[in-house]
């Protein structure tokens, strides 16, 4: 059976590591990554590290919007994508279905399950993606395509790279 979360949780760390791997490039070019795709992607690691730390039940070490430099964002992702794997990997069925109680940034109180969580993550994560994409492409910067199924084509051909 194939554990989709767990492979949106692998697609997430190459989407997220292909994005800065391009950001890097393009400031070693001599290009200045806007302040505005730097704002959103903060936030797509800062939510992971809010999702992981509601998980837990322990206390999150950056806010929402929280903003940071691209070498913090290389730390956060380093700090996050993987452990979310990590997370999705150990997950039995108990653990998928047991319900965490949050409150959000604004103070509002939820409860949600674990699998919707792990799921939400990335596809939040997605959304911005493509959001940073656009900012790129409005500051005169080539977005990369961080698809999904490029994801997978690229997995295959090294799976057939590989036999």
């Amino acid at each position: 059976m194939i554990n989709t979360i767990e492979k949106l949780a692998a697609y997430n760390i190459w989407a997220n590591d292909t994005l800065l791997a391009h950001m890097d490039k393009a400031v070693a070019g001599g290009a200045e990554i806007p302040a505005v795709a730097l704002r959103l992607f903060s936030h797509v690691l800062n939510a992971q590290a809010i999702w992981i730390a509601r998980l837990t039940d322990t206390q999150s070490p950056v806010k929402v919007w929280q903003e940071h430099t691209l070498e913090g964002l290389h730390q956060l992702h380093a700090q996050t994508s993987g452990r979310l794997l990590q997370m999705a990997q150990a997950a039995d069925e108990t653990e998928l279905h047991r319900m965490i109680t949050y409150t959000n940034s604004v103070g509002d109180a939820y409860v949600s399950q674990v699998s919707d969580v792990l799921t939400h993550v990335h596809v939040h994560a997605n959304y911005h993606r493509g959001q940073v994409a656009t900012r790129l492409r409005d500051n005169g910067l080539e977005p990369i395509n961080t698809d999904f199924i490029t994801y997978c084509r690229e997995m295959s051909a090294k799976e057939t790279v590989s036999l």
